[in-house]
């Protein structure tokens, strides 16, 4: 059977009268993690996973696993060799332990995703201009081991790992450009999350490529539409300076919208929910706390399903035949 005979977007768009006439499917939630940089958020993370039974993604920036005294082997388009939005490894020890991270995340069945390297606005970007950041992530994951002077702690399959097992990709604040998604079929990506939606929506395959978008959802007192990540709420409730006193009130409003957005796809059509967060621990860590409460609330269920974008794209594809569709 070919992946995808007919468009994704519509075949999924008959999943949900499908589905309940003869049982709802599982309720999917995908937790995400753009960056991926603090090794303790790393440890943090994979534990709540296998606490919880979930999986999760990761999009990694690769400057994160370069030392800073060698940034200067860095240069992304159109900029000066050695800079990078989201900084680099302070140390060789890092990296190594960061490196360390990726593979265990990788064996224990979470998604290692591309958020390319030096974290840039991609908006003006040309597809060579994706190309060549593509190809370095690519390349400084390929040689990390060697370069943070750990070649004989290379894991047996890393290469192999890098080539073949890293297909999905998520652009630095959801900027793109035309020639991005031609740049991404030709790195072999799989999948995108860049996209903003109005509302948790359908992934939808166009030109080879399966696209998710991170939902606006209901958030505070009034109601008013948020990206489902932690960055923008910490910018709504505070304007992006850490307010930790408040720490606690942003939990819970954080939680709340959380949970609402859950319960209105588990009560309803059963689409999958995305929350993505950051290495950060914003406003106290609110954002974090918030997203722990949720997944160790619902994961557990019978009928959810807390999974990575791969894990995803493959329930999503069985649902497509109706007579799989029962226990999906």
């Amino acid at each position: 059977m070919r992946l995808f005979a007919l468009p994704l977007a519509l075949c999924l768009s008959l999943v949900p009268a499908m589905s309940q006439a003869i049982e709802k499917p599982k309720q999917l939630v995908m937790i995400s993690f753009d960056g991926a940089g603090a090794n303790h958020l790393w440890q943090r993370s994979r534990d709540l996973a296998s606490r919880v039974d979930a999986h999760f993604t990761y999009f990694l920036s690769c400057t994160l696993v370069i030392e800073r005294a060698k940034a200067k082997s860095y240069q992304g388009p159109r900029q000066k060799p050695g800079k990078s939005n989201i900084g680099f490894a302070q140390t060789a020890a890092e990296a190594r332990e960061r490196l360390g991270h990726v593979w265990q995340a990788h064996l224990e069945g979470h998604d290692i995703s591309s958020h390319t390297c030096g974290h840039f606005d991609g908006g003006e970007w040309t597809a060579a201009d994706w190309t060549t950041e593509f190809r370095t992530f690519d390349d400084v994951l390929t040689g990390a081991w060697k370069t943070v002077g750990a070649e004989a702690e290379e894991p047996a399959g890393w290469k192999d790992f890098v080539r073949n097992g890293i297909t999905g990709f998520r652009a630095p604040y959801f900027s793109t450009s035309p020639g991005m998604v031609e740049a991404e079929k030709q790195a072999g990506i799989r999948y995108d999350a860049s996209l903003v939606t109005k509302g948790p929506m359908w992934p939808e395959e166009k030109n080879g490529l399966i696209r998710f978008g991170l939902p606006l959802i209901p958030e505070g007192p009034s109601g008013r539409p948020i990206i489902a990540m932690d960055y923008n709420l910490f910018i709504r409730h505070s304007g992006g300076l850490d307010n930790p006193s408040r720490s606690a009130e942003f939990e819970e409003r954080t939680y709340s919208a959380f949970r609402a957005a859950f319960d209105k796809q588990y009560d309803g059509e059963r689409i999958p929910l995305q929350i993505g967060l950051h290495f950060v621990e914003m406003n106290g860590g609110a954002y974090w706390r918030a997203m722990e409460r949720l997944v160790t609330e619902v994961c557990g269920k019978e009928d959810v399903a807390c999974v990575s974008y791969s894990q995803a794209i493959d329930m999503l594809k069985h649902r497509e035949k109706p007579s799989e569709t029962s226990g999906l």
